[in-house]
């Protein structure tokens, strides 16, 4: 981990179910407190001197990402429900780190397509095909509109869920991870 907020992250989604930080500022328990933080990224973004198309990208992947988090697994939270949501910007360079210690892409896309063999074909599926857990709905291009947007916009976005990684820049690389974890954590760079 490069960063404070990409160890304090990491700490988060793989510390035992007793020792998670909930007390953290950086811990939004539902949906509407992650919105409400959310809601409030791009302005902090644009007084720091971002460009405000920029700003409103990162706000849109970042919504992206935090509301995954609740729509895959609602009713399904393993342990702590909610996500580690965090992010800084220094005038130059920018980090997003959102995690949650949800069920994971795996065991999501798994609902669509039982015959998922490991969580790297998950990640790959996840990220190239209109695909998603929520079958009776019209969605699943989430994390394909963020694929796009990352390699347009020169962004780096590093995802893991399970024991794969995903690796985002102008190409995206699927490997293993250094270490297992449940849920996801995904950190964008701009």
């Amino acid at each position: 981990m490069d960063t404070i907020l990409e160890k304090l992250a990491y700490d988060w989604i793989t510390a035992s179910a007793d020792d998670v930080d909930v007390e953290s500022e950086y811990y939004c328990q539902t949906r509407d407190v992650f919105e409400g933080r959310n809601d409030r990224m791009p302005e902090d973004l644009i007084l720091k001197g971002m460009d405000e198309s920029l700003a409103y990208l990162v706000y849109a992947i970042a919504g992206e990402l935090g509301n995954n988090s609740f729509d895959h697994n609602v009713g399904n939270w393993p342990d702590v429900m909610g996500t580690f949501y965090a992010f800084d910007y220094d005038g130059k360079n920018g980090i997003l780190v959102i995690a949650d210690r949800g069920i994971g892409v795996l065991d999501s896309l798994r609902k669509a397509l039982p015959d998922l063999k490991d969580a790297k074909e998950a990640l790959e599926i996840a990220f190239t095909k209109k695909i998603s857990s929520r079958v009776l709905e019209n969605r699943g291009n989430g994390l394909k509109f963020i694929r796009g947007n990352v390699s347009e916009k020169n962004l780096t976005l590093e995802f893991l869920s399970g024991n794969a990684r995903a690796d985002i820049n102008h190409e995206m690389k699927i490997g293993e991870a250094s270490q297992s974890i449940s849920g996801c954590l995904a950190v964008l760079k701009f």
